[in-house]
């Protein structure tokens, strides 16, 4: 038995341990969404320019395989269907960019297609992927 005089045993939670756990998993998110944002078009190798500075105000992408298949938006699409999609995506008083994200393997004359197909889109502004040197 206990004596009467002694005094209850005070239990304590140490939340510190708990703090340090939190703390990690909110940096690891922070880090990985760091990640994550770069992601606009689909994966391709870029040809290489020493001119090359990022654009700001993306909003479509065009992205060429080396294939010749094309994307637009990340969505499949046809040579003779891009000038009718960018025409309902563009209003013709928008500064709209589209980048092309050609693969250095595509041929030359794919990109040309492509690029005269953005000339008669009104109030679209071309621009051409690469990886600076």
């Amino acid at each position: 038995m206990r004596p009467i005089n002694e005094p209850e045993e005070q239990f304590e939670i140490n939340i510190l341990p708990m703090i340090d756990v939190i703390f990690s998993i909110l940096a690891f998110f922070i880090i990985s969404t760091l990640f994550l944002t770069r992601s606009q078009g689909l994966p391709v190798d870029l040809p290489s320019a020493q001119t090359s500075e990022p654009k700001q105000s993306v909003q479509m992408n065009i992205t060429i395989e080396p294939d010749g298949q094309m994307y637009l938006d990340r969505k499949p699409i046809k040579l003779e269907q891009l000038k009718g999609a960018l025409t309902e995506k563009i209003a013709p008083n928008s500064e709209s960019v589209v980048i092309i994200n050609a693969d250095e393997k595509v041929e030359h004359g794919t990109v040309v297609k492509v690029m005269d197909r953005l000339r008669q889109v009104p109030g679209a502004t071309m621009a051409i992927a690469a990886e600076q040197e």
